[in-house]
């Protein structure tokens, strides 16, 4: 055994081959248990308190007749600061086999004596004779071994107080599955010295187990999410195991990804893109840092620069089609909502009169070209914005409206969304880019674009997923809120995929749309968080104290995945050409384009 080196005191006069080795054992020895010994122990009835800490122990008193598997990690994975202690002690076959044979042959008399009287049968009494008939046949092979087990818990809190709601908890966790638990009453030192890492049996309460039911009690237990189908997500850090998950088989294929900047939210979605479609599933990105610029451009993707001055346009007049399970005054009414929406985003609100002005005048802009509720798939040529303003115009109370759209139409934003639509999104990657758009036209922009998005993909039905980076600009809005919320929940119906990234947890969390959005997202990817949000994304996602601290010391690429009500600790991890074309990080893009520049050089030179 290895001694922790330990100074130890010298006496004038003594020297040093004077002590025997025994002696400086035990004077070691005492100097380590005074270093790591409480200043007192006080022994009550009910607990002990160390120092300025209470415990308790309790101990199972009986276990059902079935235990099924993993049963035990109710206990293990129990937030609560405890110490936990299993004991088996084996027994004697050969005595085993003696009892289980007498008491054998005691159930079958039994079950005689009932026959002779003429008793109905007795289904307790033969269920356990033919329970003990293959217990004893599985000794008998050796498949079987039995045991004495017990089980003791050991838990602390700051008061009595705490102590008794921690063993009301446990005791009602148990009993769930039919097991008992009792505290160790005027026991509760030997129940503490049976749960220190001594070895050392000192209750011997204990339940005779054979190795089936027994080996349900290994504490060693972590959660597994690996699938025969779907993409390589990273690595369960429990365990070393493969994360690879099909989105898609779940109740609902969207996800929320939240995390602080640079925990690594964009690489490890960018990552998930490139395998989503190497297995057929398309993906459209709004974009609004140019992030994935450079992995559109690699893999041959169609990017849509919407800007002030771009080529690129948008009319959010369009007409949606109808649905097999639609009608057409359905669909109407709907865009006519989602152009309320919008317009309300344009000019920072209206009032109730005006809204009913937007109304009439929304219609009275598709009748002007030949578009009626009743059938709106008979014209194919859109209004414009400008359209809506003449219309405005000419409307008593419209005047004001007019006025502030006039910006959109003729002013600083002509053009941004005032000219037929001349992209499509039928390639297999699509990314919009809204870097070079000014701050306040962002919300607006992601409505329509998300608007346009939903429009295409109801014309032809496809897996698809719809990648949201920064969504907390549209909950800044109740508008724009309300319909991603309102995308989000229909998204399955459409066989699409949302993810919704934020950065900004607060504003997210707190949004009157943040949680429902949460609520209807069977996956989460949680990285790296700081001390301010941890509080508040603990109470969304129901986190423990270790989740918690994982979230709070994770490197750059870890965190927490969600599957419903699976979760895991997570590594996303890329292979090397992986990593070329999804990394964000300046440096590296920097030294991939030096790289790219000298090539054609060097090919020159040979």
């Amino acid at each position: 055994m290895k001694i922790p080196f330990l100074k130890l005191p010298r006496f004038s006069g003594e020297v040093a081959s004077s002590t025997s080795p025994e002696d400086t054992y035990r004077q070691a020895v005492s100097t380590l248990q005074d270093l790591i010994a409480p200043a007192g122990i006080k022994i009550s009835s009910n607990y002990l308190k160390i120092g300025e800490k209470f415990c308790s122990t309790l101990f199972i008193l009986t276990y059902p007749s079935y235990l099924a598997s993993n049963w035990f990690s109710v206990l293990v994975n129990l937030d609560e600061t405890f110490d936990l202690s299993v004991f088996f002690h084996p027994l004697d076959v050969a005595k085993v086999l003696r009892q289980l044979r007498k008491k054998s042959a005691e159930i079958q008399a039994q079950i005689n004596i009932e026959a002779e009287r003429g008793l109905v049968r007795n289904p307790l009494l033969e269920a356990a004779l033919q329970n003990i008939e293959q217990l004893r046949d599985l000794v008998v092979r050796k498949e079987e071994k039995l045991f004495d087990v017990g089980v003791y818990i050991t838990f602390y809190a700051n008061s009595p107080q705490e102590i008794k709601k921690i063993e009301t908890k446990i005791e009602t966790l148990l009993e769930q599955q039919m097991i008992y638990a009792k505290p160790s009453v005027f026991r509760m030192y030997e129940g503490f010295e049976s749960s220190l890492p001594l070895g050392l049996d000192r209750m011997l309460i204990t339940n005779p187990l054979n190795s089936q039911p027994a080996s349900t009690l290994f504490p060693f237990v972590s959660p597994d999410l690996s699938d025969n189908k779907g993409i390589l997500y990273g690595i369960n850090q429990h365990n070393n195991s493969l994360i690879i998950f099909d989105r898609f088989s779940l109740s609902n294929a969207n996800m929320v990804i939240l995390g602080q900047s640079g925990s690594g939210k964009s690489y490890a979605v960018k990552l998930e893109m490139i395998r989503s479609l190497l297995l057929g599933t398309d993906v459209i990105v709004i974009d609004p840092e140019n992030e994935y610029s450079y992995l559109c451009n690699s893999i041959g993707g169609s990017y849509f620069k919407i800007a002030v001055a771009s080529k690129d346009h948008i009319n959010p007049f369009e007409l949606p089609p109808i649905g097999a399970d639609e009608t057409s005054e359905d669909v109407f009414r709907s865009h006519i909502l989602n152009l309320i929406g919008l317009i309300k985003l344009m000019v920072g609100g209206i009032s109730p009169q005006e809204e009913i002005i937007l109304d009439r005048a929304l219609t009275q802009t598709y009748a002007s070209r030949d578009i009626f509720p009743e059938d709106i798939s008979v014209n194919n040529n859109p209004p414009l914005m400008e359209d809506l303003v003449a219309i405005l115009q000419n409307i008593e109370g419209g005047q004001d409206l007019a006025a502030k759209l006039y910006k959109y139409i003729k002013g600083t934003y002509a053009g941004f969304f005032n000219k037929p639509s001349n992209i499509n999104i039928f390639n297999r990657l699509v990314v919009f880019g809204l870097r070079d758009l000014e701050e306040e036209l962002r919300p607006i922009a992601m409505y329509v674009v998300l608007n346009y998005i939903w429009t295409s993909i109801k014309k032809n039905l496809k897996k698809r997923l719809v990648i949201i980076d920064e969504g907390w600009w549209l909950l800044a809005h109740k508008e724009s809120a309300s319909f991603l919320y309102s995308l989000i929940k229909r998204a399955r119906k459409y066989y699409l995929g949302v993810s919704f990234i934020s950065q900004d947890i607060e504003d997210t969390l707190r949004s009157p749309y943040g949680k429902p959005i949460i609520t209807n997202s069977s996956l989460a990817l949680l990285l790296k968080q700081s001390p301010a949000n941890i509080q508040l994304l603990g109470e969304a996602f129901n986190l423990t104290e270790r989740e918690k601290a994982i979230l709070l010391q994770a490197a750059v690429g870890t965190g927490l995945f969600f599957a419903e009500d699976k979760h895991v600790a997570i590594q996303v991890l890329a292979s090397y050409a992986e990593d070329q074309i999804i990394t964000s990080n300046p440096a590296q893009l920097l030294q991939i384009q030096q790289a790219k520049k000298n090539f054609p050089k060097t090919q020159t030179n040979r």
